[in-house]
């Protein structure tokens, strides 16, 4: 994933700026080239005999006055209509229609560093200053103030589409019985949310944030969370934990959300809710150690039901969670954007509670505020049997998980750097080498990599299982063919030039996924069945991405987690620093082909062979130079 830079004063540097520049429309690749470059990126990982009929089905597809060109022409017409021609395809393709629970299979979790909290006070000091930085930051969103991305890495220097930004505090998403719907609170009509919803106890209290035209200081913050503890602790007006329906599955919860709306006391909750600008999170001690493993489980799902699992609700693009035992960071769900730009908000909130750290609130508020209040819900025994089922999916969930936090401490991007490669390409082989060992096979790898140097661009996928990846690590691993080093290196040079090369044909929008997805859903549209091209083997197994993986790179104490994306996966996102790589590798304990420590060993024994295989090269050109110039009259003073 390209890391991005922010605009110097030179360059035009708001949100206003990028409104007044106009981006490049997302283009349509030829179809020809993503026919012969899908054929190519699986070659190697079907059959011969699987190939020769995909080969055979693809180029029917693609013949001279074909379905390809038929479709084809059809998104060239959509591209010429639409902003963005793939972007609704993807997000239901990705998002909408996937049915599964967002904990864990969808929603990625942001750890920030430990906190100390000596009290219950320091907690809720913590959570005060983090709404004032959330405020802070709306209000740069509200006027345009964010100064532009511009990408860096491949191709650097080219500004980025920066509407993704304004998904953060303004997004829901709506379970529904066939498909999601995400839901944006922008409105002309409606008035803009001064409100966030603060999660305690598995209850939910509406904290205002905005008061007689006034924007609640910090102390004013913490003031109002010291009510909303003291109210949450009062069992007598202890509600049943829905939140814990927003864990289930999408039509699970659906259907339990359809009951709970015939209610009118739970459609004024469900409004506040949904229209709120975030929710903090007062999460209980977990109860378990304090490393970073631990601490990215208590994010990426609370522990379960009888912790803190039910003290959430998925469906709100932002979730800040603050712990009693220092455990914070976000949850997020994940469809009004990318990691990246929850990164970027992060980080500027992390600054904004830097900076104000001296200032730190010691006193209440002097104010007189009115008390927050509590949502209140009318629950029928069918929600108390959802509620029932909801908790025992989600336990089986939280124990199915197979996570680990691993830092790679040998070396990190520098070395890499000093071996003018990029950082980003080396560790993708590296990847690939460690699933190789374990399995001696490549399987269909998803890369995300970023589309937004195009008008309303998301992401699309970077196939890291190249061709070139695959002779390398039989090179590596063929204990028979006893490659010397030199060829070796020049297979990973090779291997690391492919992955370069498909890495600026995604990030330019001439990648084969976005581009195949279009033709599928614009064949749905226009024939009765499907072509053979995508009910073929060859094409079901290209989108069953065994390794999810994704480059997070921050530059504060703060790491980005996720799990897989099908049963039988590995979750595996990155965060190289200078002389670290920091891995959380996630997988499932009933999928019997996985094991996460396995991987992470894996992983780690792969780069260590190939830092000392370009130690190795270096050492032999080093040689071979003071040789040459030892038999030069010339070089000697």
């Amino acid at each position: 994933m390209p890391i991005l830079k922010k605009a110097t004063a030179k360059k035009e540097n708001s949100m206003q700026s990028q409104d007044e520049m106009l981006l490049p429309k997302l283009p349509v690749p030829p179809l020809q080239q993503t026919l012969d470059t899908y054929l190519r990126c699986m070659k190697h990982l079907v059959s011969e005999e699987q190939y020769k009929k995909t080969k055979t089905i693809v180029e029917k597809f693609g013949a001279p006055g074909g379905q390809g060109e038929l479709l084809q022409k059809k998104l060239l017409e959509r591209h010429e209509k639409m902003e963005n021609w793939v972007l609704h395809y993807w997000l239901d393709d990705m998002y909408l229609n996937n049915q599964s629970a967002l904990p864990i299979n969808s929603s990625p979790a942001v750890i920030f560093a430990h906190q100390q909290f000596q009290e219950a006070d320091d907690q809720l000091r913590f959570a005060a200053h983090l709404i004032s930085g959330v405020l802070d930051y709306k209000a740069l969103l509200d006027t345009h103030a964010v100064p532009v991305d511009f990408a860096r890495g491949q191709l650097s220097g080219h500004p980025l589409c920066m509407k993704q930004y304004y998904g953060l505090f303004s997004s829901y998403r709506l379970p529904g019985l066939t498909k999601d719907t995400l839901v944006s609170q922008k409105s002309n009509v409606m008035p803009e949310p001064d409100h966030i919803i603060v999660a305690c106890n598995n209850q939910f209290f509406v904290l205002d944030v905005v008061i007689n035209f006034r924007r609640l200081s910090a102390g004013d913050l913490f003031t109002q969370l010291r009510k909303i503890a003291k109210m949450a602790e009062n069992e007598e007006e202890r509600l049943p934990p829905i939140g814990l329906l927003t864990s289930d599955g999408r039509l699970e919860w659906a259907k339990a959300r359809a009951i709970l709306m015939e209610d009118s006391t739970n459609r004024d909750s469900f409004d506040m809710i949904e229209r709120s600008l975030c929710l903090v999170c007062l999460d209980s001690p977990g109860g378990g150690e304090l490393s970073d493993t631990d601490r990215a489980l208590q994010l990426l799902h609370g522990g379960g039901y009888n912790k803190n699992g039910a003290n959430r609700w998925y469906d709100k693009s932002m979730q800040f969670v603050v712990g009693r035992d220092g455990v914070c960071g976000t949850v997020c769900e994940h469809s009004p954007f990318d990691g990246i730009i929850l990164v970027q908000c992060i980080k500027h909130l992390l600054k904004h509670m830097k900076e104000g750290a001296k200032k730190l609130v010691r006193a209440d508020s002097v104010s007189e505020l009115p008390a927050p209040r509590r949502l209140r819900w009318k629950c029928s025994p069918d929600v108390q049997g959802h509620l029932a089922s909801s908790a025992e999916r989600l336990e089986r969930l939280v124990k199915n998980l197979d996570f680990i936090a691993y830092k790679f401490e040998n070396y990190g991007k520098e070395f890499i750097k000093k071996q003018k490669m990029s950082p980003d390409a080396y560790i993708q082989v590296a990847l690939q080498f460690a699933f190789y060992r374990l399995n001696m096979r490549l399987v269909p790898t998803y890369e995300s990599a970023s589309l937004r140097r195009y008008e309303a661009g998301r992401v699309d996928n970077i196939r890291s299982a190249t061709p070139e990846v695959l002779t390398f690590v039989k090179g590596m691993e063929d204990k028979r063919s006893a490659l010397p080093n030199s060829e070796k290196m020049q297979l990973f040079k090779s291997a690391i030039a492919a992955q370069t090369n498909y890495t600026i044909l995604a990030i330019t929008g001439m990648a084969i996924d976005n581009h195949l997805l279009g033709l599928r859903e614009m064949a749905r549209e226009t024939f009765d069945e499907l072509p053979d091209l995508f009910t073929d083997e060859a094409y079901l197994a290209s989108n069953q991405f065994i390794l999810s993986t994704s480059q997070v790179p921050t530059t504060m104490e703060m790491f980005c987690c996720y799990g897989p994306v099908i049963p039988q996966g590995y979750g595996a996102c990155y965060n190289p620093q200078s002389e670290y790589i920091l891995f959380c590798i996630s997988s499932f304990k009933n999928c019997p082909e996985t094991s996460s420590s396995k991987f992470a060993k894996a992983i780690s024994e792969s780069l260590m062979d190939l830092k000392e295989l370009c130690s190795r090269s270096s050492l032999t050109s080093t040689s071979i130079q003071a040789k040459v110039e030892g038999c030069h009259p010339a070089t000697k003073l």
